[in-house]
């Protein structure tokens, strides 16, 4: 017996709508329908519904009425993410140990799933990170950082993994650890990240997840010293 068979989540009435029928070319119904089909109030279905814009469950257009989004985990857990770190500055370093468990736990499993063409974009990340660093003048790769952490897990398929690890992204933009920043540690970085890049697309994810290990040791140096 399905999950969903079995368990009656506590949901409003429009995210169990939501998440129970299927979407038209047209989009979702009005709230006026919807008000009358589900018999709860216009007012009601209204707030409901901005609390699934805020997690990021639908979007409304002008014209084109209210269309469900693909589903993501990173809206909700940023938000409240970012009133956590509002609160105290501390829970960012909590969180930051979360993502460094979160990306040794999984990541044999990630880079198992990688394909021909993602060691290629991994290679072509670490290759621009090196121009910039190399430049004149020097730029800070955050994108790339960014991206290549995340190309890593992208094939796991776990909505709730990836949402994670892009809210890490985002908070880390958030408290300014993209700008703060010396040559030699960006130059630590990513001679580890080639390391693990060189490892992955050799098929050692042994020797790649040694780097992993070491490298974020030096993410948690920035994160104490930007304190």
């Amino acid at each position: 017996m399905a999950i969903r068979d079995r368990v009656t989540p506590d949901i409003s009435e429009f995210l169990r709508y939501l998440a129970t029928h299927d979407e038209v070319e047209t989009g979702l119904p009005s709230l006026k329908k919807l008000s009358e089909e589900l018999g709860v109030g216009v007012a009601s279905l209204r707030e409901q519904l901005e609390v699934a814009r805020a997690l990021g469950l639908v979007e409304v257009k002008p014209r084109l009425g209210m269309r469900r989004k693909p589903y993501s985990f990173a809206p909700a857990v940023s938000k409240s993410l970012n009133y956590a770190i509002a609160l105290d500055e501390d829970h960012f370093i909590a969180f930051a140990d979360l993502r460094q468990h979160i990306e040794t736990a999984y990541w044999h499993q990630a880079v198992k799933s990688l394909t021909a063409e993602d060691h290629e974009a991994l290679k072509d990340l670490v290759a621009r990170a090196w121009k910039k660093l190399r430049g004149s003048p020097i730029e800070i790769p955050h994108p790339e950082h960014r991206e290549l952490h995340l190309t890593i897990y992208r094939r796991l398929g776990n909505p709730f993994v990836t949402g994670l690890l892009q809210s890490y992204w985002d908070a880390y933009e958030s408290v300014g650890l993209n700008f703060f920043t010396d040559y030699d540690y960006l130059t630590q970085v990513w001679t580890y990240h080639q390391k693990m890049v060189d490892a992955i697309c050799a098929n050692d994810a042994d020797a790649g997840y040694k780097a992993l290990s070491e490298h974020t040791d030096l993410i948690h140096q920035l994160i104490s010293s930007s304190q």
